[in-house]
């Protein structure tokens, strides 16, 4: 048996440029209109047997736009950033850029006082192998992090790999497998 996970990054609370470490918004005017604009090609994944959101609220809000009816998974969180949290990358580069410089080069360095990348990418890969192992399918709403953080774990990539995953706001991914054992699987555009 192999389990089907399809990740689908949520809607923006902001302006990507004005994205913040550990963003709490809920969606925007802008979020809420994507959604409505992609919802003819997101609802279908709603049909999954097991429907996730992390905790946030805009995926919580894109899961319930969306008709997922989400379950909140507190292990799908994005990253804890620590004292790095509320702030975007400009504004700690500018105050912190030693500390930022060894964030981005160092996968085990957490100079922000939070989680280190390492642990994030393997707490999403955690999650990913306690799904039940059933011939079914899975929906998950997450922060992009968390949508990069799975694509690296599951293809065993180098944690530098993550810096390179550019995940857009719903945009949708989905991986089989089995615990340790996932694969990437692209859809067709055309049916």
């Amino acid at each position: 048996m192999t389990v089907r996970v399809s990740l689908v990054a949520a809607a923006r609370s902001s302006a990507l440029l004005a994205e913040r470490f550990d963003d709490d918004r809920p969606l925007d005017h802008a979020g809420w209109h994507e959604v409505q604009l992609a919802a003819n090609a997101l609802v279908p994944l709603g049909a999954a047997e097991l429907r996730y959101c992390s905790p946030t609220p805009r995926s919580r809000a894109t899961g319930e736009a969306l008709g997922y009816a989400p379950l909140v998974q507190p292990a799908l969180r994005d990253c804890d950033m620590g004292r790095w949290r509320g702030h975007t990358l400009a504004e700690v580069a500018a105050a912190e850029p030693a500390a930022v410089d060894a964030w981005l080069a160092d996968p085990r360095s957490a100079p922000h006082g939070g989680e280190p990348l390492l642990a994030f990418i393997s707490r999403i890969g955690g999650w990913l192998d306690t799904r039940p192992a059933y011939d079914g399918a899975i929906v998950a709403v997450a922060e992009p992090a968390v949508v990069r953080a799975a694509l690296v774990y599951a293809l065993k990539a180098p944690p530098s790999t993550y810096w390179n995953v550019d995940v857009r706001p719903l945009s949708t991914v989905t991986l089989t497998g089995l615990p340790g054992r996932w694969s990437l699987r692209l859809e067709a555009g055309v049916r």
